[in-house]
């Protein structure tokens, strides 16, 4: 039961990488069609299309998309490789969906903490005046609660995989 094994080793293990560069190439897909177009609002994404209240963005459907993959699933997916190094053993299903929701969590609060320093320099958009590169606070909670639901991400894409493999 040691840290720096389990850190190491999961840093060393392919699905920690495919779901990291996988992930963040989801997070990435929005942010180059919002340079490439000039606009800040993506049409097909961009559902409810206004803000509700602080905490619910305009672009909900595109922060659901998103942020089930990055930084929640790549979270839940770290959390459930490194236990499973840490304790040295395979994983019961209790224990791996804890593992997912406690490195989930982790991600989230990591990646808000980077969002929140990045809001604080107060980097605005060329292309979209008043519109801050880095995402309000009030939407942190919101964060959580997507974080919380992506534990199953992995599992869905699982499925579909398998299922794909079953129809050829």
């Amino acid at each position: 039961m040691s840290f720096k094994f389990a850190f190491i080793s999961t840093l060393k293990e392919k699905r920690f990488w495919i779901w990291a560069i996988v992930g963040i190439i989801i997070y990435l897909i929005p942010v180059v069609i919002r340079y490439a177009t000039g606009s800040i609002i993506i049409p097909f994404l961009n559902w409810p299309g206004y803000w509700i209240d602080h905490f619910i963005p305009g672009n909900l459907s595109e922060k659901i998309i998103v942020n089930m993959f990055f930084p929640g699933a790549t979270g839940a997916v770290t959390g459930e490789i490194f236990i499973q190094y840490y304790r040295k053993q395979n994983l019961t299903l209790k224990a791996k969906y804890l593992s997912r929701f406690a490195g989930a969590m982790l991600f989230v609060s990591a990646w808000s903490l980077f969002q929140l320093i990045g809001y604080q320099f107060e980097i605005y958009m060329s292309f979209s005046p008043g519109s801050n590169l880095f995402e309000s606070y009030f939407v942190y909670p919101l964060n959580y609660v997507i974080a919380a639901c992506s534990i199953l991400t992995p599992t869905i894409v699982g499925a579909l995989k398998n299922l794909i493999q079953k129809m050829r």
